[in-house]
């Protein structure tokens, strides 16, 4: 192996922001490094997005199966080999793993397997299995992603206490599970664990699950979750794990009482680390704000020809995000002008019912002082909804002065599926009347979004 490479573009990190932004410059006719130190695709591929979501179908089929006698249908589980599902989530993955390890190099990307470190805005050090590699190069691209955020609490680190990496890798369902954190990690690892048989409490510091959703949305999640037999704990915070005889012990305080749970796991699901306190990084110079790298609108650093992609740089930290990010950094360094609209960004939780919601919030935009209408349809007076026997949630769209889209939120079977209609209607600034006018087929989940939309532009069909 050659021990010094020249490039035009090096990124630090191979997942979601590294790898499209190596995709694109390839694609741009650049020469492309990508440097990663375990496996292509990052979080989203391996530790996250996708092995979770394999992991939730098994729930759903298993929910699926519970309801179908109102389908006519007399069935019953006799097991769950959980086994088998994570066996499932193993080949999903390594599938599209093996994917982009063909796809990138023939794209022309060179792939560095080793741990890179910048020694100065021109050069990486990599060291590999097969030694050190010295990348000499034009720009640099960090895209070096996040972790789990552990927290500062006694008992953190006994055996049985796990974040969501080892809870995608557990071999049996547990009988009971404490959720530390009512955000979309926590909330989706309930919906999973909790349909195929565990008793699920989940422990939230806020006074409400979703802090950052709509409150609409969110109290009404969390009355069907609490229906579907899940407990919840709020405005409540853990003090201490204990290791007892027959499990943990959890102590926490809900509204300065202190109180104490039994289970077998402790979940962590609180938020997550950015990978950006390293000391390269404070070496180079970067500026770095509450853990994440500074860019621009270009995602450049302080630091010509430095640009940096993705969770590191904070905000969303959610792997399509990224995606642009990585995208648009890989542009504005090789010249091509682009941003990213921060204002049509989709964020999905795959719960049970499903939330999506794009653009601004009822909440946020009151304090930021917009003058809004509202335009709502629920899903129990959906044809299509009502078909599928899931009749829970609504559509809510928000619009400005002007009957612009501006937001959106939805709750409800499907919703991250339907979410690009009003993702779309914000990235082209469309009014609501227009949605309001277009053909919907029918009987769709999406025609609630017309009929949401025909709310707002003060004109409701299906509505009272």
């Amino acid at each position: 192996m050659e021990n010094n490479i020249n490039t035009q573009i090096a990124i630090l990190g191979g997942g979601p922001a590294g790898y499209i932004a190596a995709l694109r410059t390839s694609q741009l006719g650049a020469n492309v490094v990508l440097i990663e130190e375990k496996e292509l695709g990052g979080v989203c591929l391996n530790r996250g997005c996708i092995p979770t979501k394999a992991l939730l179908k098994t729930s759903e089929v298993s929910y699926t199966i519970k309801k179908s006698k109102e389908f006519g249908i007399d069935s019953i589980i006799r097991n769950t080999n959980w086994n088998i599902s994570t066996s499932r989530k193993n080949r999903v993955v390594k599938n599209l793993n093996m994917g982009l390890k063909y796809l990138l190099p023939a794209k022309n990307i060179k792939i560095l397997k080793g741990k890179g470190y910048i020694k100065n805005p021109k050069n990486i050090l990599v060291s590999t299995s097969e030694g050190e590699i010295e990348v000499s190069t034009e720009k640099i691209i960090i895209t070096t992603g996040s972790r789990p955020l552990i927290p500062d609490i006694s008992g953190i680190n006994l055996d049985d206490v796990i974040t969501s990496n080892e809870a995608l890798n557990l071999t049996e369902v547990p009988k009971n599970i404490a959720i530390i954190g009512a955000g979309a990690i926590g909330l989706e690892f309930a919906t999973m664990f909790n349909s195929i048989g565990s008793k699920i409490t989940v422990i939230e510091m806020k006074d409400k699950i979703l802090p950052y959703e709509d409150n609409e949305i969110s109290s009404e999640l969390l009355k069907i979750m609490k229906r579907q037999g899940i407990t919840f704990k709020l405005s409540s915070s853990v003090k201490e794990i204990k290791h007892t005889e027959d499990g943990l012990k959890v102590i926490y305080s809900e509204k300065n009482k202190e109180s104490y749970l039994k289970c077998e796991k402790v979940l962590i699901a609180i938020g997550r680390n950015l990978n950006s306190d390293s000391e390269e990084f404070r070496n180079l110079g970067l500026l770095i704000e509450k853990g994440a790298i500074l860019v621009d609108d270009n995602m450049e650093t302080n630091i010509k020809g430095v640009y940096a992609a993705g969770d590191v740089i904070g905000g969303k930290l959610l792997a399509h995000l990224a995606f642009m990010e990585g995208k648009v950094a890989s542009e504005n360094a090789l010249g091509i002008k682009s941003r990213v609209n921060y204002n049509a960004v989709p964020a999905c939780v795959y719960t049970n019912p499903e939330v999506a919601s794009v653009g601004i919030n009822e909440e946020e935009a009151k304090k930021l002082g917009i003058g809004i209408k509202i335009g709502q349809f629920n899903f129990r007076n959906n044809g299509r909804a009502l078909t599928l026997g899931e009749r829970e949630g609504f559509v809510k769209i928000i619009v400005d002065k002007d009957n612009r889209i501006i937001g959106g939120q939805i709750l409800g079977i499907n919703a991250s599926e339907i979410i690009s209609e009003v993702t779309l209607a914000i990235t082209l600034q469309a009014r609501a009347d227009v949605l309001a006018d277009m053909i919907h087929p029918h009987p769709s989940l999406s025609e609630a979004i017309w009929e949401a939309c025909a709310d707002a532009a003060g004109r409701p069909l299906h509505k009272l």
